[in-house]
């Protein structure tokens, strides 16, 4: 078996294991759970470390024995810590069999209800955590229930993040790095790679490979739209709360590399490579400036050669269906741990206005007040900063994508509003994750108890299920879904009777496009 293959290498497991898989890579072995074949820590390329560590991936070394693939692979190193260090997350808690993270994370993970012909949807998930954090192996993301309701196959998979992934240093070191800052997407354009090369052995159809994220997973899916390298690879996409409009100017990532070069005391290439992971991790958060945003793929002319959807959708995938929409009260999720969360005042509420939208700012707050008459100035507070970012950009993002003619788009707003925490957080970023999953069991501390969230779960996880089999996701339970547009404005809304509305919040997406 070669040396360096999977964190689960080790084939006696407490658990039935499947048969040998033939892949690309080399022999496989997953283990049995129910009526699924599942495949954790599948390797899809080599070790980005050394040398290698800022380049672009590589195919790993080809093994001959069945590897093991019964065990979470390494999530990447998660932004300012060390390896060793595990992920830890409220949002997204990692699953208890993920290891600690490493620069040696390029895995992915597969459920599939056979081994077969049957040429199943595939769903291939990109995870959250902005470009900074996160991982494929989060409770929440457990692809056995959905492979099970929907028959199809699903896909997780981890990737470089933060200073790993994104730091730019092609103007500093030269043309071996022009594309240090978009590595963490070719990361995923490697492993969407192996999915055509190999998902047809796991029973999935290569031919319809649904992409779909959230928060920094969607703005992942809405740059692979403009990327050539990725254009072929997938069939449908969906956005959750993650509208990406753009991409990071290069000339602002050259400024954030130089400074870093300078805090590592480094000059060439072989001295950085020299450094440990936790010298250059560490000194990566001390560069000016929000370090979930420091990091983030760049503009680079070549891999993302254009803005995905500024001024207009790329055209590279105008024949791909999309999927797109956010939660009602995506803020509080960030705001719940503000000292004034439950107190803000109107004072407040009026500042944060203005900061997002000027003058404009009185008619914004006065619309959300009309919107939502029964809302504190707290909640209004985060209404200002949800409609003005994710649901506001989503609405961007669908006008320019339905512009182009060429596929249909269709919008949801999830309005349901969990009970945890007194039903302060309302419908907050993050809450569809495991109701789209049927997760509902692992995720009680988020949803709450009672039947409401697996109602919910039934809706959401049919409608996604059928959009990756399809390109329609009107769904059993569901009224009759119609594409999104710019006259009608058609939107799912998500809750325990869903219906379709046109033009949600009309007052509100016409002072924000005044």
């Amino acid at each position: 078996m070669a040396d360096d293959l999977t964190p689960g290498d080790v084939l006696e497991a407490p658990r039935a294991l499947t048969g040998v898989v033939q892949t690309s890579n080399g022999p496989v072995r997953g283990y049995r759970e129910d009526v699924l074949s599942v495949f954790k820590g599948l390797r899809y390329a080599a070790p980005p470390v050394g040398l290698a560590r800022f380049k672009p991936p590589s195919l790993p070394r080809r093994w001959s024995e069945p590897a093991g693939a019964v065990a979470y692979g390494a999530p990447a190193i998660q932004s300012g810590l060390a390896p060793g260090e595990r992920r830890t997350s409220p949002g997204d808690p990692p699953a208890p069999d993920e290891p600690a993270s490493s620069e040696d994370c390029l895995f992915l993970n597969v459920w599939t209800p056979g081994l077969d012909a049957a040429r199943r949807p595939v769903m291939v998930w990109l995870h959250g955590g902005g470009f900074a954090n996160g991982s494929g192996g989060a409770a929440m993301y457990d692809g056995g229930a959905l492979a099970r309701r929907g028959d199809a196959v699903l896909v997780t998979i981890n990737h470089r993040l933060n200073v790993f992934g994104y730091l730019h240093l092609g103007e500093a070191f030269g043309p071996e790095y022009a594309q240090s800052g978009v590595a963490g997407m070719l990361d995923i354009v490697q492993a969407l790679e192996w999915v055509q090369a190999n998902i047809e052995v796991f029973g999935g159809d290569p031919a319809n490979v649904t992409i779909f994220g959230e928060s920094g997973g969607g703005w992942k899916v809405s740059l692979l739209m403009a990327m050539p390298a990725a254009r072929g690879l997938f069939a449908k996409a969906i956005i959750q709360s993650g509208p990406g409009l753009t991409a990071k100017p290069r000339q602002d990532a050259d400024k954030i590399a130089r400074q870093l070069l300078d805090e590592l005391g480094v000059a060439t290439p072989e001295a950085l490579a020299a450094l440990s992971t936790e010298a250059i991790s560490h000194a990566s958060v001390k560069i000016p400036g929000e370090a979930m945003r420091l990091y983030t793929p760049i503009l680079d002319g070549a891999v993302i050669p254009r803005h995905p959807f500024e001024p207009d959708a790329s055209p590279l995938n105008a024949d791909v269906p999309l999927m797109i929409g956010t939660n009602k009260d995506e803020n509080t999720l960030f705001l719940f741990s503000h000292p004034k969360f439950g107190a803000f005042t109107a004072d407040d509420v009026a500042k944060q206005a203005r900061n997002a939208v000027g003058e404009r700012a009185d008619a914004l707050v006065a619309a959300l007040r009309a919107a939502y008459p029964e809302y504190s100035d707290t909640h209004i507070f985060s209404a200002v900063g949800t409609v003005t970012g994710m649901w506001g950009n989503s609405v961007t993002l669908a006008e320019r994508k339905a512009a182009q003619g060429a596929a249909p788009v269709f919008m949801y707003l999830l309005t349901w509003e969990t009970p945890v925490a007194k039903g302060r957080l309302r419908s907050p970023h993050a809450i569809e994750i495991p109701l789209v999953f049927d997760n509902v069991e692992k995720a009680r501390n988020f949803v709450g108890r009672g039947e409401a969230p697996q109602a919910l779960a039934e809706q959401m996880s049919a409608a996604w299920l059928a959009f990756a089999r399809t390109g329609d996701p009107s769904a059993k339970g569901l009224p009759t879904w119609p594409a999104y547009d710019a006259q009608g404005r058609a939107t799912m809304i998500f809750d325990l009777e869903s219906r379709v509305e046109h033009d949600p919040l009309p007052d509100v997406r016409k002072v924000l496009q005044a």
